[in-house]
């Protein structure tokens, strides 16, 4: 129904004494013109019963944005249904392709995918394999870029500035993107523009868009309007806002109005076609649950030193602190928060407050940290978007991030996430994590690698994830500050080692501390 004019006498009381109105015809013979608009017509989003007739459109070499982190929140459904149509030559922008054998690993599976634009390759065996060989194209990109070029592309900015991985293979180009069958290279990234703002160095990236977008949501109501349930949200809103047609699966649709309007995560405006799933598998990555205390058997050598590195890393814990906590070791230091110290761990796929692993039986789908691992909350906590989530990492709102290495230059450079044709597992969002320069880095990490190569260098020798960015190195074996100018400060030091034993084992030159000290463990 079009928009009805309606023309009424009314008594212009209150206009004619204000002055707003004026009229020589006296206010009895007054006419003023209001509209009154019909909210009765549906929105024009589409609702399927199929999956595949959903997706049927999607045409060989679309660009095609997918929902989801790890396999949480992924649109398992209409994923199956491109398997279906067999839509091929599909440039897939995703944070990570899922497993080998769910999520979009089933796409890598029958060669449906030409070019991967992600963040993460991760455990999907498959995806590196086919990168490795030159069998698939593959983008790497920060997580936290990742998330902000596509929130750019539905916002229509076409390019921004960002601190992130400026002096690494990002910034200066020549990353692989694709391999030739003999392990050369045949396609690189291109450098990125550079600028300088404030003192601070930044490079350009620029906006993602897509001819479709599959997100999964909880709930849609008829209108088209989204709700995310807990940490499903991650990539889907800012997907769903970045493509010319965007399809929602969802669990539930509502009546209009169903969902309060300050819980609508996705208005109506962004969707074109919703389809309610029948049967969700909401596969568990990594099921990771607290266990009950019972007598321990003696821990293996290698579990005590991993558990030193646990026991120093853990006093670095300040009161207050908003801090991220990556995956293995710096994770594992929240068990050891000293009493009386308040930590609010943040995790880059949207959550604010996370708490202990569930007990069996409490696990959730729906709930997981950045690592894949099914977590709880605590009272106050909060969920977001990926986009969101980076920028409260990029502008310097985590007081501490902790995180591992493969190496640690003298004036604290690091490098964590490939060995070029060799073993690629993505950036993910570390190099977001170390550009706030606000935030205090702590790498924990053993101290040699295996056969005992130096991992503290002079220089990385592997493709960096962030320049003289590290503040503090703890190994099994010694503590070391940095500044990225002067170098390494020996501080601390297990009282099973000399300084010699130290100096033997660093590939680089450092100073001891006047003051030096045994290495410190929290109390337990």
């Amino acid at each position: 129904m079009a928009a009805a004019v309606l023309l009424r006498k009314v008594r212009p009381t209150f206009a004619l004494k204000s002055g707003l109105l004026k009229s020589a015809r006296g206010p009895e013979n007054l006419k003023v013109v209001t509209c009154a608009f019909s909210t009765s017509r549906p929105r024009p989003v589409k609702f399927y019963d199929s999956p595949t007739d959903a997706v049927r459109d999607i045409k060989d070499d679309s660009t095609v944005l997918v929902g989801g982190f790890g396999l949480c929140g992924i649109p398992e459904n209409l994923i199956g249904g491109l398997l279906e149509t067999k839509a091929r030559n599909l440039t897939l922008v995703s944070n990570n392709a899922g497993v080998d054998d769910f999520g979009l690993g089933l796409l890598l599976r029958t060669r449906q995918v030409k070019r991967m634009i992600s963040s993460y390759v991760g455990e999907n065996a498959e995806f590196e394999r086919q990168y490795l060989t030159g069998e698939l194209e593959v983008e790497l990109t920060p997580q936290g870029t990742l998330a902000e070029r596509i929130r750019a592309g539905g916002a229509g900015v076409p390019a921004f500035f960002t601190p992130t991985a400026y002096g690494t293979l990002v910034h200066e180009g020549g990353a692989p993107i694709k391999y030739n069958s003999d392990g050369s290279v045949a396609i690189t990234s291109e450098p990125r523009e550079e600028r300088m703002f404030n003192g601070r160095n930044y490079i350009m990236e620029r906006a993602i868009t897509g001819d479709f977008a599959l997100v999964k949501a909880w709930k849609a109501d008829k209108m088209g309007n989204l709700t995310f349930r807990k940490a499903a949200r991650n990539f889907n809103p800012p997907m769903a806002k970045a493509a010319k047609i965007t399809i929602a699966e969802v669990e539930e649709i509502v009546e209009s109005g169903a969902i309060p309007p300050e819980d609508v995560h996705v208005p109506s405006i962004f969707v074109q076609r919703v389809f309610k799933g029948d049967k969700f598998e909401k596969r568990i990555e990594r099921l990771t649950l607290t266990k009950e205390k019972t007598d321990d058997k003696p821990k293996s050598a290698a579990a005590q030193l991993r558990e030193r590195i646990i026991r120093r890393a853990a006093l670095e814990f300040q009161d207050g602190m908003y801090a991220n906590l990556g995956i293995g070791i710096p994770m594992l230091a929240s068990n050891y928060i000293r009493p009386g110290i308040t930590i609010y761990l943040q995790s880059e796929n949207g959550i604010l407050g996370l708490g202990p692993f569930p007990r069996p039986g409490e696990e959730d789908a729906d709930l997981i940290n950045a690592g894949k691992e099914t977590v709880t909350i605590l009272s106050g906590s909060s969920f977001f978007s990926s986009d969101e989530s980076f920028g409260m990492i990029r502008g310097g709102h985590i007081n501490l991030t902790m995180l591992g290495a493969m190496q640690v230059s003298q004036y604290g450079d690091l490098a964590n996430w490939m060995i070029p044709g060799k073993m690629v597992k993505g950036m993910g969002g570390a190099m977001d994590l170390v550009s706030a320069a606000d935030t205090k880095v702590v790498v924990t990490m053993e101290h040699t690698a295996k056969g005992g190569a130096h991992k503290i260098l002079p220089q990385c020798k592997l493709p960096l994830t962030g320049t003289k960015c590290v503040n503090t190195i703890i190994t099994e074996k010694a503590v070391f500050e940095v500044d990225s100018e002067k170098g390494l400060m020996l501080t601390e030091i297990w009282p099973d080692y000399s300084v010699e034993d130290i100096v033997g084992a660093t590939g680089c030159e450092f100073e001891v501390a006047d003051d030096l000290k045994p290495m410190a463990q929290v109390e337990v």
